[in-house]
């Protein structure tokens, strides 16, 4: 939502105006320091953050692990004015036309500028121009309800992921 900011008025007073709502852009991480940042803020959200992958210092892997070697891995920032504040990725799993997103991550500065849902549909939309045909991913609770509104479906019951409970969701990518 864009900020309410004071301006001079022609009759001498100050009246709120909308100043103008940051660009918001979704690529693939390609050069060193994309990739870098990407892994930071993925490391302050889930790591430092939420105290996931063995908490606040999170050991010297913190939350990667080997999707994040695979060439096939996508590697996604979301930008806010040319600032790199969000992240994603996603890869292909075994079955046809099966893919998972994870590590969805907006720094917490960011969160009211409204830049997951468009690092969710990056996300999708990528895997489904590669063949996918599914995509899964798994989200805490909190945060269904939003995936719900972009179109994904609850399947099954919770489940411990990553040491906290989770929601199975899929989205049909053929759809998409």
């Amino acid at each position: 939502m864009p900020a309410a900011a004071a301006v001079p008025a022609a009759a001498g007073g100050a009246r709120p105006v909308l100043a103008a709502a940051p660009v918001l852009a979704c690529d693939a991480a390609v050069t060193e320091a994309e990739r870098r940042a990407h892994f930071a803020i993925r490391r302050q959200v889930f790591v430092v953050e939420q105290g996931l992958f063995g908490g606040p210092d999170g050991g010297a892997a913190g939350d990667a692990d080997a999707h994040d070697d695979d060439p096939a891995t996508i590697h996604v920032i979301g930008r806010a004015d040319q600032a790199i504040c969000g992240t994603v990725r996603l890869y292909p799993v075994p079955g046809p036309g099966r893919w998972k997103g994870d590590r969805l991550a907006v720094l917490a500065s960011c969160r009211h500028l409204g830049l997951g849902a468009p690092l969710v549909r990056f996300a999708v939309r990528s895997a489904a121009l590669l063949g996918g045909q599914e995509m899964e991913a798994f989200i805490q609770p909190a945060n269904v309800a939003f995936f719900r509104w972009l179109g994904w479906r609850p399947d099954g019951s919770l489940v411990d992921y990553a040491g906290i409970p989770h929601q199975r969701m899929l989205i049909d990518l053929t759809r998409s």
